[in-house]
């Protein structure tokens, strides 16, 4: 699997931004230039800006639309990478979990090494009918049992599509918070209670 991903794409991109194909000039006197003039500071370092794995390669080189063939593949890949709760409780604090939507830092040269992150949430989605402010670039999570319900199959597909996006939708642009050490577990555990806690404001 790994080997036919690779096979995939010869690209890089910067930032999740800029496209450059790493085998013309243009490229490789893009990438010298970032490596000698992006300064690491503090968790935003060259080696995150830069690096990929294979599956960001292949959505750099198909940005728009992949085969099918090699959707499928992305998904399946990036369900085998998804990490159920340790102990098996799903359901955290949605109090905690309001505070991670509300919270956009994370990964910035401001932050503290080691520091809490945020997953920004409302930037992509409508959650709770008090917030003004939201966007609209996911869907709606407002009376989110309501649409999906809350049996088992629901909270599983809840806590993977946080975890890794990617695993129902390829190249998705949501972040793949538990795959990319951006949440931890407990963090996702808040953010499923503030969606599958019938108390929370996401299902008043």
């Amino acid at each position: 699997m790994k080997k036919m991903l690779m096979g995939l794409s010869v690209s890089i991109v910067i930032t999740g931004c800029t496209t450059a194909a790493i085998k013309t000039d243009y490229g490789q006197t893009m990438l010298t230039l970032l490596r000698s003039e992006f300064i690491s500071k503090g968790p935003a370092t060259v080696e995150r800006v830069l690096s990929q794995d294979e599956v960001q390669k292949i959505c750099s080189e198909y940005p728009v639309e992949r085969p099918e063939k090699m959707a499928t593949l992305i998904q399946d890949s990036q369900m085998k990478t998804v990490q159920y709760p340790s102990d098996g409780i799903y359901i955290g604090d949605w109090k905690n979990g309001e505070k991670i939507a509300q919270n956009g830092r994370g990964f910035q040269s401001s932050d503290p090494l080691g520091g809490v992150n945020g997953g920004n949430c409302y930037a992509c989605h409508n959650i709770t009918k008090s917030e003004i402010s939201y966007g609209n670039i996911g869907p709606s999570l407002y009376n989110y049992i309501k649409a999906h319900g809350s049996s088992e199959q629901v909270i599983k597909y809840t806590w993977a599509k946080i975890y890794n996006s990617q695993a129902y939708t390829d190249c998705s642009s949501m972040p793949r918070f538990g795959h990319s050490g951006i949440l931890n577990e407990q963090q996702i555990k808040d953010v499923m209670a503030l969606l599958l806690d019938p108390a929370s404001p996401v299902n008043q």
